[in-house]
């Protein structure tokens, strides 16, 4: 298989990997809780925590494993990824969320085919979300190349907590989440406001490490670009 294929693939399924381990552990948390939902979104928490960092690890030296069209825009825009890919980037990634949400119902034996119904809405969502979604490109942007997958993981773990919307910071996610009226889902109406939070979030991440960078020579910079997309990723 050529190079391109290879990367849409790996991009394809690692996404929905992760919208599986997402929604599939959210059910599995929320059957097994009691109607506790704090320990239903550790258990959540946990299992996205564990999973996007495997999923990282594996598709990462593929494709970059950016399982999030928001990293695969900032990744464009920086020159790391060819402007031709972004497209089939985005595309694949969302097709993936799809199949991951189904996949995820099968396992549990539900409806295949569902709409979220649970609404996530508000200006403090959307500050979350932009929050987010900012700490996550800066956490890809600056992370030592060696430990992005861990780092990256950990925050998203962190952000579930300590941010009001439960740390989507991923376009792909919050269209994939609007298939599964379950625990993780989110409703189609409430999903244009998060996909704008998000990008916007995107944006304040990655100016921010322009502010904290220093002036580089273009060539280290492009070699730090390179290097930044071979390594990383988002849920």
């Amino acid at each position: 298989m050529s190079d391109v294929p290879r990367k849409l693939l790996a991009e394809a399924l690692g996404t929905a990997l992760l919208l599986a381990v997402v929604i599939g552990s959210g059910i599995m948390a929320e059957r097994l809780s009691g109607g506790n939902v704090a320990i239903a979104l550790l258990a959540n928490t946990l299992a996205t925590v564990g999973g996007l960092y495997i999923l990282i690890e594996v598709f990462g030296p593929i494709s970059g494993a950016h399982f999030n069209p928001a990293v695969s825009l900032a990744m464009t825009a920086r020159g790391a990824l060819p402007r031709s890919l972004l497209g089939p980037y985005v595309l694949v990634q969302l097709l993936g969320a799809m199949l991951g949400a189904w996949l995820a119902h099968a396992m549990f034996d539900m409806s295949i085919v569902q709409f979220a119904t649970k609404v996530r809405s508000g200006t403090g969502p959307w500050i979350a979300e932009a929050v987010a979604t900012a700490g996550l490109l800066l956490v890809i942007l600056r992370a030592p190349a060696s430990r992005v997958a861990a780092m990256v993981a950990c925050y998203i773990g962190a952000a579930y907590w300590f941010t009001a919307s439960t740390s989507f910071a991923n376009p792909a996610a919050a269209f994939g989440r609007m298939f599964s009226d379950s625990f993780a889902g989110i409703a189609p109406a409430s999903v244009p406001g998060f996909i704008a939070a998000e990008l916007v979030g995107a944006a304040i991440g990655v100016g921010i490490h322009l502010l904290l960078s220093p002036r580089q020579a273009p060539q280290a910079s492009a070699g730090r670009a390179a290097t930044v997309e071979r390594t990383t990723a988002i849920e």
